[in-house]
């Protein structure tokens, strides 16, 4: 089972800004719903376990948190590993813009194009592809029965996109909340999407 979590809230999401590749802690509400998230996780996961992270703080840190739960709770350390390929979409120039002050045009262009890319960013084609092979690359370790991977809004819809076997174009008609567990059931006739946005751990 790969168990994909989206990090806890920062600042920057909370004010709506388009939030890339720019590297904000988490904040107050963050560090709180970190804490839920390895709760949850500690209380739902196999004994046999992997954590792997995107790079960025608020990742790292909602991963550590986990890893911190699971200890508590099993009095085993979980490392965590970090893979770039877990990275947010690269928004180029419109990192860090409020979400009203993007162009209607460059909206139209992004959501009717997967190919579009911000100006110095990355698309939602060039994406999936780094998720894809991250996703593969887990199916084909059979070493533990879960892995969690801790990254961000687009990385996570991608891996959706890649178990539904469907276009990345799907990432418009999915929503995802902060310090959401996504869960993805890998078998040998293919993954199938088990669980997605889950936040009942954070009521």
């Amino acid at each position: 089972m790969v168990i994909l979590v989206r990090h806890g809230r920062t600042e920057a999401n909370a004010r709506g800004l388009l939030l890339g590749r720019l590297d904000p802690e988490l904040d107050e509400l963050g560090v709180e719903q970190a804490r839920a998230l390895g709760e949850r996780l500690a209380a739902s996961t196999t004994s046999r376990l992997r954590i792997v992270t995107s790079p960025l703080r608020r990742t790292r840190a909602t991963a550590h948190a986990i890893a911190d739960a699971l200890d508590a709770a099993r009095g085993a350390t979980v490392p965590v590993e970090v893979d770039e390929r877990w990275i947010e979409l690269d928004y180029g120039e419109l990192d860090g813009r409020p979400l009203g002050e993007i162009p209607a045009e460059a909206w139209a262009q992004w959501r009717a194009d997967p190919t579009f890319a911000p100006p110095g960013g990355e698309s939602l084609v060039e994406l999936g592809h780094r998720v894809r092979r991250a996703m593969v690359e887990l199916q084909d370790a059979d070493e533990t029965d879960d892995v969690v991977v801790v990254s961000h809004v687009s990385p996570i819809k991608a891996a959706v996109a890649w178990a539904l076997d469907v276009g990345d174009e799907v990432t418009w008609r999915l929503f995802l909340a902060p310090a959401s567990i996504t869960r993805i059931a890998l078998r040998p006739t293919g993954p199938s999407l088990q669980l997605f946005n889950e936040t009942a751990h954070l009521a």
